[in-house]
């Protein structure tokens, strides 16, 4: 767990009760002034999306501050979206050169969202079904929008928020990281909130969000508030790996 002058963070990652690798990867990291937080959850046939999660974040991470540091003491967040594109772009761009050098690993890729907070307010970056919720006066809310197959569904009003739930393509994405020479990344601001959850679609799939608020609520530490949401999906199924990194504002929830 760390801590600092904005807020107090945990983040973990576990293999979840059915897959024998874990293919998610997360980075938490801080300044003085900042906090930055990635998820990613990879895919791809033999270590294909360990290896592209495990590149991605260490080429956004990487890239990120080195694009930070060249604003000196003036950082903006105008400067904050432009070094964040910049690393999602780098790291896309990583993925794809080292997917195209190995047959092995063609096709691999990987979900990536990222979560930049400076002066009380969150910056993020958002591609694939890996996702950012800002906890605020009590509700648990998503920030970020899906790309994925079921989430083109349900905009098109083809299906149900319950039909949604088990559909047989829910895994399907349409946008990862890695898969192309270029990316389009989502990118958010918010303004208010207690806390940030990112995380991988193997907590969200398996643990409600009802279940995630009441274990944000409860009376612990960040550490443990992250433990409980893990073993939350892992009773609910752990059909897959399970991710959750929090941000929390000292003397909220």
């Amino acid at each position: 767990m760390r801590k600092n002058e904005i807020l107090v963070s945990y983040g973990k990652s576990d293999v979840g009760k059915v897959r024998r690798r874990n293919e998610d990867s997360f980075k938490i990291t801080e300044g003085d002034e900042w906090i930055s937080a990635i998820v990613c959850d990879g895919m791809g046939g033999a270590r294909g999306g360990e290896i592209a999660s495990e590149l991605a974040v260490c080429v956004y991470a990487d890239t990120l501050f080195k694009e930070i540091g060249k604003s000196g003491e003036g950082l903006s967040g105008q400067i904050i979206k432009a070094s964040m594109l910049s690393a999602v772009n780098e790291a896309n761009r990583s993925v794809w050169q080292r997917a195209n050098s190995d047959e092995a690993f063609n096709g691999m890729g990987t979900t990536l969202v990222a979560v930049f907070v400076w002066k009380d307010k969150a910056f993020a970056v958002n591609i694939g079904d890996s996702r950012l919720y800002s906890f605020c006066k009590g509700k648990l809310e998503q920030i970020t929008k899906d790309h994925s197959f079921v989430q083109f569904l349900l905009d098109n009003g083809k299906i149900s928020l319950e039909e949604a739930k088990n559909h047989p393509n829910k895994n399907v994405i349409t946008r990862a990281l890695g898969i192309g020479s270029t990316v389009d990344a989502d990118f958010f601001m918010i303004d208010k909130f207690d806390g940030l959850l990112l995380c991988s679609d193997g907590l969200i799939n398996y643990a409600s969000p009802d279940e995630l608020t009441a274990v944000i609520e409860s009376d612990i530490s960040v550490k443990n508030k992250v433990k409980n949401m893990i073993s939350a999906a892992k009773n609910g199924g752990g059909g897959d790996n399970i991710t959750a990194v929090l941000l929390m504002k000292e003397g909220k929830k």
